[in-house]
């Protein structure tokens, strides 16, 4: 680690590849730790990969160094080259839906009593449709064709109503890798059309979230987002694009779809618009009166705040989320609550007990989209925190057109294979991660909404169990993840991290199961057959194979 670094969050792991043969790893290096000697036999590699990564915490301080780095040369010299990217086809893996209605969605779903109550039936097949439903509570109604549940939640303890929240990981659209400051209300609009129109809330997808400027900033290049940031009596101001947020959230809810929106602890958001420092109470009751039923809280500039706290520095970290959890405990409506700061005081221990729903274990995503792999590892390693309404939240989904991360650019084609969106797809589902595509909803393709869309992949992020995988190592540049579900199967999938096509395979043995297992590919939706032995495919670069399987008797 080089000593300009400068801070103890620094931390950097090496790596050497050869050939999809990983021949050394340095292990966690931070500031201060002393250099490590690396020498290796390289006789009959044809590529090397020198690799550095984050160590799973993020980018910030990060200066790593192959010091006096040489390669010993008999013959033709090594010649540097960009790292390989074999071209791939979007191949549609997924068959469209069939005519016969298929209801999908969670098995469980958590309400808080005497609260409004909102929820689409996901469900794909020929429309229209027509719905009907036995012993629903008498509060509420069901629309016969729309398949949209509205009223009042029952009483405490009738079906599922109770205290608990994002029962299954909640899913949904948000704007920021797509928009960052250009948002407004008319994109968000079209998102909640496009999330009906493009089959997303067929298979469960219901929240359609704001993130950071839509409020006023002391300055900006928009004019229209610049002005007073509270009116006189201290409530927050959308600013010029947003004219009226009630109606927006009415438009929003008349899809049976939910609405989402963002600020910052501190008095400003990393975006420089207003924060909700110092008006906490206010704004919880504003965007309940708005109509929101999800808040993500960022720490954006809440630093500062913080430096002059002279409580331990745990308890800062829990202080504002703990006020806000309850504030938003307080109102007349189930609002979410996402803590959104990058996984600092080892958040994932303590999100919920502040009253966090999920809640972010690393840095933003947008900035290291070459690293899902590493990502998703590094959230697998929080598993034992996880539970029905209380998520690891390693970010969005980032595939389709994104804007870069780097200076909040506009949007293009994002840099991802289309085997790596079928992994990170699958490995978000695998780990129970919240499922929040943030591409340009204007944009959607064929190839994208497969990605997006797999009920039965779906299903296996939803399962009422709330498990993250268990993450298996297997050979070379391979792991698999092995997910339990609720009614007794298991969901596995294979993943090869290799620069090359490789056939992985895992043992049921290594899978930690044992007798038969009638199985079925989820990508393609496929039956495979009966399994007792192993577990195998033929897997692309950066690809992913993802089964179900049944024991049976």
């Amino acid at each position: 680690m080089d000593d300009s670094a400068g801070n103890d969050r620094a931390s950097v792991e090496f790596k050497v590849t050869a050939d999809d043969r990983v021949l050394w790893e340095s292990g966690v290096m931070k500031q201060g730790d002393p250099a490590k000697a690396v020498d290796l036999d390289l006789r009959g590699a044809r590529t090397l990969i020198l690799q550095v990564t984050d160590a799973g915490d993020g980018v910030d301080y990060d200066h790593a160094n192959w010091a006096d780095a040489r390669f010993l040369v008999s013959g033709t010299r090594p010649q540097t080259m960009d790292r390989p990217v074999p071209a791939e086809a979007p191949v549609i893996l997924t068959p469209g839906p069939g005519p016969a209605p298929r209801i999908n969605g969670p098995l469980v779903y958590g309400c808080r009593p005497g609260n409004p109550f909102l929820y689409r039936i996901p469900t794909q097949g020929q429309w229209p449709m027509r719905f009907s439903a036995q012993d629903l509570p008498t509060r509420l109604q069901l629309d016969a064709r729309e398949g949209i549940v509205t009223g009042t939640a029952p009483p405490r303890g009738q079906f599922v109503s109770g205290d608990l929240l994002a029962l299954p990981p909640p899913t949904g659209w948000n704007h920021w890798y797509t928009h960052y400051d250009r948002i407004t209300d008319r994109l968000m609009r079209e998102a909640a059309d496009v999330m009906v129109a493009s089959g997303m809330a067929d298979v469960g997808y219901q929240y359609v979230n704001i993130d950071d400027c839509w409020m006023f900033a002391p300055k900006h290049s928009d004019p229209l987002r610049v002005g007073a940031l509270r009116n006189e009596q201290g409530e927050i101001r959308p600013n010029g694009h947003f004219p009226d947020m009630k109606a927006l959230t009415a438009y929003v809810h008349s899809k049976g779809l939910k609405a989402g929106i963002y600020t910052s602890l501190g008095p400003l958001t990393c975006g420089g618009f207003a924060g909700s420092h110092g008006h906490e109470a206010q704004d919880a009751k504003t965007f309940a009166d708005w109509g929101f039923d999800f808040r993500k809280y960022d720490w954006c500039s809440y630093g500062d705040i913080a430096k002059d706290d002279p409580a331990p520095e745990l308890e800062k970290f829990k202080k504002p989320y703990a006020l806000m959890g309850r504030l938003l405990r307080e109102q007349s409506r189930d609002i979410v609550l996402n803590l959104c700061q990058y996984g600092m005081g080892k958040v994932w221990e303590w999100g919920a007990e502040v009253g966090g729903h999920s809640w972010r274990t690393a840095g933003d995503l947008g900035f290291e989209l070459d690293r899902i792999f590493d990502v998703a590892l590094a959230n697998a390693k929080h598993a034992e925190w996880q539970r029905p309404g209380a998520w690891n939240d390693p970010d969005y989904i980032q595939i389709e057109y994104i804007g870069a991360a780097h200076g909040m650019g506009l949007p293009q084609p994002c840099p991802l294979t289309p085997n790596e969106q079928y992994s990170f797809m699958s490995l978000w589902s695998l780990m129970a991660s919240p499922l929040f595509f943030s591409g340009d909803m204007g944009r959607l393709d064929e190839f994208t909404i497969n990605v997006l869309c797999n009920a039965e992949v779906i299903e296996v992020n939803q399962d009422p169990l709330g498990r993250c995988a268990r993450v298996v190592p297997l050979t070379g540049a391979s792991f698999a993840m092995v997910k339990d579900l609720a009614d007794g199967s298991k969901a596995v999938g294979l993943f090869n991290r290799a620069e090359t096509t490789t056939v992985v395979a895992a043992s049921l043995e290594q899978l930690g199961l044992a007798g038969i297992w009638r199985s079925r590919d989820l990508w393609r939706q496929v039956d495979l057959g009966r399994l007792q032995t192993r577990v195998s495919d033929r897997i692309g670069r950066h690809g992913a194979f993802m089964i179900r399987l049944w024991p049976e008797p």
